[in-house]
């Protein structure tokens, strides 16, 4: 399945905030990206119905099995390119909005040499 740069965001800001939430909700995922409400359900509805989240009876957010996967990867990109950029001297900010935007049109094989490469290195 082909995820379109949108719905990785929400995979990864519901990935996100449940490290630190105990219940994550639409309103709250719309916060944490400035989107608005009628924006947040329609992905929400879309992600629900691709089987990569599910919404409780409360309305509470969580990642599927598959959903989790997509967001752990997505997230290790973003992580993983912020510190490769931050190590050639890019400030915090710009090299993680950098990040945020590489992270979702860099290939696997380049990822994945990209992170062999800080291994054999010595970095994380």
């Amino acid at each position: 399945m082909a995820l379109q740069e949108s719905g990785e965001m929400y995979l990864e800001t519901i990935y996100v905030l449940s490290q630190t939430h105990t219940n994550v909700r639409a309103i709250d995922i719309g916060e944490e990206l400035g989107y608005s409400r009628p924006s947040v359900s329609r992905a929400m509805h879309l992600l629900k119905d691709e089987g990569l989240i599910k919404i409780d009876e409360y309305g509470f957010v969580k990642l599927s099995e598959a959903g989790a996967v997509l967001a752990k990867r997505i997230y290790e990109r973003h992580t993983v390119l912020t510190d490769v950029l931050m190590d050639l001297g890019v400030d915090e900010k710009t090299a993680s909005e950098d990040a945020c935007r590489i992270e979702h049109y860099i290939s696997d094989t380049t990822f994945d040499a990209i992170k062999a490469h800080r291994a054999k290195y010595g970095n994380k």
